[in-house]
């Protein structure tokens, strides 16, 4: 095809869109008032992955061992590359929705039905993949690892926002489970007969405090106490924390998470008590493929879509996507949804995320990763050029 029939592709398909919008809402709106946590997911999983089924698409569910992960796959006219819009769904315990993911996963499946309406003269394929558990579970690492993302060409998304921004980087994270195991007696009357857990996490925090000074500025080491001894009186045998060590580099965040360990390790010899480790997952940095990025862009800026100048270094977080980016080229880029004064994991954005400013921006999502994902299997030499920066 050539450029005018692209574009005019692309209308088409927006106009799909427009017409899977009441849908589309009804679906971000249900989801909004069903909010489900980390792979409990279950009426979210089974609402998008059944209208993809209505739609004509192949369903494998549940998908990588995660009963709540699916993928929908459609196929075009002839051999092309593999199109994946991933959705995400869960909710954050005690304020539900409070980071949009109500919008994510309706988006996907929206970008794949308009797109299959219009495949019969478009060759590949396009797949919506379900990710439960980004909020803390880790699932596309999960999925990453069972072999999900291998026949994957590109993976598209994109994330609700306090403003329009292309992309950032994440940080790697490791997140480990720390318990110390002491012995119980007397606070007042046998002190010398116990070993006190509590006292162990406590140094542990404190060596790690002392370590801050010889990390680098993009590190965070940061955790909670989850169990403590329940009496004043009773020297606590038992102690658990849970912390999150997070870097841009991979590697360095794996030294840092030794670095920790040996924090605890300390903790065990000078109180005297036994220590067990336990990495509960990790993931990687992200890796923008800025090409595709691109090309969302431009999609997205024909939708009447600014992008703001940011220091892509600035307030980062983590994302499972990142194991999804280091697979195969990706993006996440972040659509506004409400006000730039707006945080995240907070009740307003909750409110936001069922907002009309909410629905437009998962429209507006829905139609720049279509479009992407046109200009991706009609345009053979951008294909190219995004895979030749993903093998760098």
């Amino acid at each position: 095809m050539n450029d005018q029939q692209i574009e005019e592709k692309k209308v088409a398909v927006n106009e799909e869109l427009e017409k899977l919008k009441p849908k589309l809402v009804e679906l971000a709106t249900t989801i909004h008032q069903n909010p489900e946590t980390k792979f409990e997911e279950v009426k979210a999983s089974k609402w998008l992955s059944d209208a993809a089924v209505e739609a004509g698409f192949k369903l494998e569910k549940p998908l990588g061992r995660l009963e709540t992960a699916f993928r929908a796959s459609y196929s075009g006219s002839k051999k092309g590359p593999n199109i994946a819009f991933l959705g995400e769904y869960d909710a954050l315990p005690d304020v539900g929705h409070a980071c949009g993911h109500n919008l994510i996963g309706p988006a996907a499946l929206g970008a794949a039905l308009a797109m299959a309406k219009h495949m019969k003269d478009v060759p590949g394929s396009v797949q919506v993949i379900g990710t439960p558990g980004e909020e803390g579970g880790g699932g596309k690492v999960m999925l990453a690892e069972a072999g999900v993302f291998n026949k994957v060409d590109i993976a598209l998304m994109y994330h609700p926002s306090n403003d329009n921004v292309l992309w950032r980087h994440s940080l790697s994270r490791r997140k480990l489970f720390i318990e110390f195991f002491g012995k119980s007696s007397h606070a007042a009357g046998a002190p010398d007969k116990g070993i006190n857990a509590l006292d162990a996490t406590i140094q542990t925090f404190n060596n790690i405090n002392a370590l801050r000074q010889y990390i680098t500025d993009d590190a965070r080491i940061h955790g909670v106490i989850l169990e403590g001894g329940s009496a004043p009186n009773v020297i606590p045998a038992y102690s658990s924390s849970l912390f999150y060590i997070r870097a841009l580099d991979d590697d360095y965040c794996d030294e840092l998470l030794e670095r920790v360990k040996n924090c605890a390790r300390g903790a065990a010899l000078a109180t005297g008590s036994e220590v067990k480790l336990e990495m509960q997952g990790a993931y990687k940095s992200l890796k923008t493929n800025i090409r595709l990025a691109e090309t969302f862009q431009k999609n997205a800026e024909a939708l009447g879509r600014t992008f703001i100048d940011i220091d892509p270094f600035k307030r980062i977080g983590s994302t499972d996507t990142g194991d999804v980016s280091h697979k195969v080229p990706a993006i996440h880029p972040y659509l506004a949804i409400g006000p730039e004064n707006m945080a995240g994991h907070t009740t307003e954005f909750a409110e936001a995320s069922k907002s009309p400013e909410g629905m437009a921006a998962m429209m507006d999502a829905a139609k720049a990763m279509a479009a992407t994902a046109l200009d991706i299997l009609l345009r053979p030499s951008l294909f190219e050029e995004i895979k030749k920066e993903f093998k760098g």
